[in-house]
């Protein structure tokens, strides 16, 4: 666990090795896993690893029925399947056999002989683990009911998904979402400051501690309200390499709309890199652009910057000062313009959603964008830093 990047502690370790000499495991593989992880693993955001580990470790103890083959996901786990189960969803009332019929313990029995005697990819039938078919095993079938391997849900029937990792989502390090963008902005209230009126607010935290220092006694505390006083700037890449985003740049834009805890919050866009002129909306539409010199009059530098994009351009996008084919230039590259937005703006994050770690000689241009901007991969972690980073005082 400690190999995989589990903090596991001695402590923790001997506490683990004490509820199995009293007994609490059962002999019982599936009663370890869950006494182990409520042990060993500190917080949920590492069940999804702690699942990995323990398959990886356990790998032909574990429950047979879990066990399949890297090639037989790769045979499940088929993208191109998608129309063909909208084909079934309309067979879906015409469905019958025998198999439908089973009961749990009939079905996962023949799943364990099928899993022994296959040999390669199915698709369509009714006997093998496949995918489109009439068999009580495999996805996107007509099959209601049975067990689901892989690929992903259609009628939601399957009473047992094997291979399923429950805890995916819950990790520091995969992309975020819509809430957890929120919930870091909320970090930003840091930059709040408080107005010079008089206190008319409950102070919590102060009459808590008054209350406690005051041998119990009630002492109320006020505090002056609180002013938000951060302005945000948020300019997200459109199109391109970046369309497979465009749902989480949605939800960005969203997130960020929809919180209170700014004092003024503007969203502009562009294609690959900034240049002469940003976007008032995603499609990039030559004209429905402000112009990048206008933000450097008009938004003072004390807005925090947050630039959104994968920094794939190719490298004459970036250097050549005919670098934009979508537009004007102003006789200035892609790097100039770039360098006028860290030159007029003190703090500025760039995240980004596929991020090369350290400095990637097959990503010339996100190299470079690296060495002007604190960038950071759009996962939870990533923004967590971000976030830091904005609110830091020091250079």
């Amino acid at each position: 666990m400690r190999e995989k990047g589990l903090d596991v502690s001695l402590s923790e370790w001997l506490s683990l090795i004490e509820a199995m000499d009293k007994g609490l495991i059962h002999a019982s593989l599936t009663e370890f896993y869950y006494v182990s992880r409520m042990i060993l693993v500190k917080s949920e955001n590492d069940f999804d690893k702690y699942d990995m580990i323990f398959d990886e470790y356990f790998k032909g103890i574990h429950q047979e029925y879990d066990d399949i083959s890297e090639t037989m996901k790769r045979w499940l786990d088929n993208p191109e399947l998608t129309q063909l189960s909208k084909e079934y969803e309309k067979q879906r009332n015409q469905i019958e056999g025998e198999a439908n019929h089973l009961d749990k313990e009939d079905v996962l029995e023949k799943f364990r002989k099928t899993k022994q005697e296959q040999d390669s990819d199915h698709r369509g039938g009714t006997k093998w683990i496949g995918t489109t078919g009439n068999s009580s095993f495999g996805n996107i079938g007509g099959h209601m009911g049975g067990v689901r391997v892989g690929g992903y849900t259609g009628y939601q029937s399957a009473f047992q998904v094997i291979g399923e990792r429950k805890y995916r989502d819950f990790r520091n390090d995969r992309v975020l979402d819509n809430r957890q963008f929120q919930v870091a902005l909320k970090k930003l209230r840091q930059f709040s400051s408080r107005l010079d009126i008089p206190k008319s607010e409950l102070d919590i935290d102060g009459t808590i501690n008054k209350t406690c220092n005051n041998g119990g006694y009630l002492q109320i505390e006020m505090e002056r309200p609180r002013k938000n006083t951060v302005k945000l700037l948020m300019l997200m890449d459109s199109g391109g390499t970046m369309i497979p985003y465009t749902t989480l740049l949605n939800e960005l834009f969203q997130s960020v709309n929809k919180s209170n805890h700014f004092k003024d919050v503007k969203t502009y866009y562009f294609h690959n890199c900034i240049y002469s002129h940003v976007y008032n909306t995603p499609e990039c539409e030559n004209g429905d652009w402000i112009e990048t010199e206008w933000m450097f009059k008009n938004l003072d530098s004390d807005y925090k910057v947050i630039i959104v994009g994968d920094a794939a351009m190719a490298p004459e996008e970036l250097y050549s000062t005919t670098g934009n084919y979508r537009g004007p230039n102003d006789g200035l590259s892609g790097f100039e313009w770039l360098n006028l937005m860290k030159k007029h703006f003190k703090r500025i994050v760039w995240l980004n959603p596929k991020m090369a770690p350290g400095h990637a000689p097959w990503r010339e241009a996100e190299t470079a964008v690296k060495g002007l901007f604190s960038m950071h991969k759009l996962t939870v972690d990533g923004l967590k830093d971000a976030m830091k980073y904005l609110m830091s005082t020091t250079k």
